[in-house]
């Protein structure tokens, strides 16, 4: 990806957004931790960044031309009139999202081959030309009207790569898509994320078109100050694959490639997300019906994502009719079934907790806080300490094979290196390692039973502050 240097608004666009901003800033950031304040490690998250990062869980909905023509990129020369989900029910997409434990959904208004959810002035290649409600249909409006309904945070995929624009590849076509921008971004109330990507076709000239990055952040800044802006953007990172996985060490805190948006000039806050689709295609295709990804596929995915201090966006496309199908839904359904279970027994809940070293200057921070549930306290360290030992004494030997670690990342993330011990024999044994912790880090091993368990906190780049210690007995899949 290109550095990009920020330009502000050109003339040429039209923008008609209710909200405005002076300049391209992101959002203030906000403590909301219960236990009272300590110092910051910069850069830490904004406060939307932090509720994103809280959330976990994303819905990708992949819906659109392809869905009626069986592709996963179509052209542009599609005619309107092929849209037409008989069924469509975005209520349905939101309660089995909200069932699942999704906090967001991202809706592809527009992909690759122009096709608009909404009737988009700018264009006669959408909905309204569709037998959709007789062209009077509006997609983006019902799913974004149910996510509201639904207490689901709702975001936008527009695909900078527009196949049916004649314009495209030129400075008119960065007017024309950066108009879209501000249609969605006015419309249709709240937009919590803006998703977009690098894909790309041949411009004018059968060059490489050269997207006006600078300005599209813009538009989205000063329609929607607090909307978070995805994948290419300041605000949250592509991990780099479409596999959902996530990495072993990863530092929600990176080099900038959006300098105007960091702290020092060189690192920002800047959290990963993982994306990856339930079914082979991004897209739906009834060929696909038997290749959904199975319970354990899944549940492995999220221990690599959401494990490894990653949101993941797990992509669940609609069929024809406009419903996500029945085994789609059986599969998420399954999914959530099984970690609500595992997670309802945290084996830690009713131990005996101590540290090493324990902060009690400007206000308590005890080790009980780890094991509380309640993710607004946390335990830390004196402002110098940056190793110290927690134990947890559980009173009787239980078998053991998760633990999870979460930090209190409002406060910056800080962990660098850590281990876990088992008590076997009056003696310490590792049974797990690791690097970052970040917002959530699962530890998966071989069962072991222990009556008591050991984290050593080996490497922190300031006063560890840990919000949540958990152990769980994880069932077979």
């Amino acid at each position: 990806m290109k550095k990009r240097v920020f330009c502000l608004l050109t003339s040429l666009v039209f923008i008609s957004c209710s909200k405005k901003v002076s300049s391209i800033e992101p959002a203030t950031d906000e403590i909301t931790s219960e236990s009272p304040p300590i110092e910051r490690t910069y850069p830490s998250p904004s406060a939307p960044q932090l509720e994103w990062q809280n959330g976990k869980l994303e819905m990708f909905v992949h819906f659109g031309m392809n869905t009626f023509t069986d592709k996963e990129w179509g052209d542009g020369t599609e005619d309107p009139r092929l849209f037409n989900p008989t069924a469509f029910d975005a209520n349905q997409w939101v309660t089995v999202a909200k069932n699942a434990g999704f906090k967001y959904l991202i809706l592809t208004a527009k992909h690759h081959d122009g096709f608009c959810l909404w009737p988009s002035r700018y264009t006669e290649h959408s909905v309204k030309n569709s037998p959709y409600k007789d062209g009077k249909g509006d997609i983006v409006r019902e799913v974004s009207d149910a996510c509201r309904d639904g207490g689901i945070k709702f975001g936008i995929y527009l695909s900078p790569w527009d196949r049916h624009d004649s314009t495209y590849g030129t400075a008119a076509y960065d007017t024309y898509y950066s108009n879209q921008l501000a249609e969605l971004l006015t419309d249709y109330g709240e937009i919590s994320e803006v998703w977009l990507d690098d894909a790309y076709g041949v411009g004018l000239g059968g060059q490489k078109p050269d997207y006006n990055w600078p300005l599209y952040y813009s538009t989205i800044r000063h329609c929607q100050p607090n909307a978070l802006i995805a994948s290419l953007g300041p605000d949250i990172r592509w991990i780099g694959n479409e596999d959902g996985l996530g990495s072993e060490t990863e530092w929600s805190v990176r080099q900038s490639q959006y300098p105007e948006y960091s702290v020092n000039g060189l690192d920002v806050w800047w959290p990963s997300q993982c994306d990856v689709s339930i079914r082979p295609g991004w897209f739906y295709h009834a060929s696909q019906d038997a290749e959904v990804k199975t319970t354990d596929q899944l549940l492995d995915i999220y221990f690599k994502s959401v494990g490894r201090n990653s949101n993941l966006l797990l992509n669940v496309p609609p069929n024809t009719q406009g419903l996500l199908s029945e085994i789609d839904v059986q599969r998420l359904q399954e999914w959530h079934e099984w970690l609500d279970n595992t997670f309802a027994h945290d084996l830690f809940s009713q131990s005996i907790i101590q540290a090493s070293n324990t902060r009690h200057d400007v206000a308590d921070y005890p080790p009980e806080n780890c094991i509380d549930h309640n993710p607004m306290t946390f335990w830390t360290t004196d402002k110098t300490v940056t190793t110290a030992d927690i134990v947890i004494d559980m009173g009787q030997p239980k078998s053991i094979n998760l633990i999870q670690l979460e930090e209190a990342i409002e406060y910056g993330q800080r962990i660098s290196t850590f281990v876990v011990y088992a008590n076997q024999n009056d003696g310490w044994v590792k049974i797990a390692e690791g690097t970052t912790v970040g917002r959530s880090r699962f530890l998966q091993f071989a069962p072991v039973s222990t009556s008591k368990i050991m984290v050593s906190i080996t490497g922190s780049l300031a006063a560890p502050a840990l919000s949540t210690i958990a152990g769980y007995s994880m069932t077979q899949r």
